[in-house]
């Protein structure tokens, strides 16, 4: 799928971009190659290939997930202007 001038001046004009002819041109061209890469990328067989979530294979370090504050709620409380069962109550904002 290849673009034309016509086509980047219009993807310009919708996104409310205002480009010149010079980056019109640099910037077809830059589509141009992202495209081709995209139909490169496409036309590899992967069929029975299982899909990755990182490239390499790794995993992330994720830390225990463990309680280590306490239950602050009657310190919070304190400066509440209003307070019913625990809970803050703000004013009412629709009606």
């Amino acid at each position: 799928m290849a673009l034309s001038l016509d086509d980047v001046a219009r993807i310009a004009h919708l996104a409310r971009i205002e480009i010149t002819d010079d980056e019109a041109r640099r910037t077809l061209a830059q589509l141009n190659d992202i495209f081709a890469m995209i139909e490169r990328m496409q036309a590899v067989d992967t069929t029975g290939i299982e899909p990755m979530s990182h490239p390499l294979g790794g995993g992330q370090r994720l830390r225990d997930d463990a309680v280590t504050e306490t239950d602050n709620r009657e310190a919070n409380l304190r400066n509440a202007p209003a307070q019913q069962d625990g809970l803050f109550l703000v004013p009412r904002v629709i009606e």
